[in-house]
């Protein structure tokens, strides 16, 4: 098979896997998506001769690249407006949500909004993209290993966040999965070696 044949066919098995992909990092920016995603698959034409067999992982390691540039091109034009007074709050377009607005499992989101973007990209990659470690690896451009480690990390620092809110769903701590938070969960951690 040919570079442009194979190119092809990751396109064509790919791009809604990377869309969905974008589009859970650009929540609200329906607008951005689909140019965010016309930069990975030109970045994988060009580079079609790189893509590796199993091209999903390495498509998402170019599209983490691609959003951290529109990322910043949003911010800079953010930015731009405030100094402009072109804000929504500036104009009364700001819409405060009610008091029984919150999403199911809006928690979980608040969590991971409080831990860096490189625990949040990590635990995306295994719960949203449903990749194995070996597969986050390549997305993240790291060995195997350190992704797993990386995983680690971030899970406990998700738990901990969500520990520190102290808002988790209404299922009564016996019956929860997993080992409570406080002093023994630490020494829990400490006595199996991931302390």
């Amino acid at each position: 098979m040919s570079n442009d044949e194979i190119f092809a066919a990751a396109y064509r098995e790919h791009y809604w896997a990377v869309s969905r992909y974008v589009a859970r990092r650009l929540q609200g920016r329906a607008d951005e998506v689909e140019e965010v995603v016309a930069e990975v698959f030109t970045v994988a034409w060009r580079r079609r001769a790189d893509l590796p067999g199993t091209p999903l992982p390495w498509l998402y390691g170019v599209a983490r690249n691609c959003l951290a540039n529109a990322v910043r091109g949003h911010g800079r034009r953010l930015r731009l407006m405030d100094r402009l007074g072109n804000d929504e709050a500036a104009h009364g377009r700001h819409i405060a949500a009610g008091p029984d607005a919150e999403a199911p499992g809006a928690w979980v989101h608040e969590a991971l909004d409080r831990l860096a973007p490189a625990d949040q990209e990590v635990l995306r990659l295994a719960a949203w993209e449903e990749l194995g470690a070996e597969e986050i690896a390549v997305a993240l451009g790291c060995g195997k290993r350190a992704a797993t480690m990386r995983l680690h990390r971030a899970r406990r620092r998700l738990r901990a966040e969500i520990d520190r809110l102290g808002t988790v769903p209404t299922t009564p701590p016996a019956d929860r999965a997993g080992p409570q938070p406080g002093p023994a969960r630490a020494t829990l951690c400490k006595d199996h070696g991931h302390g």
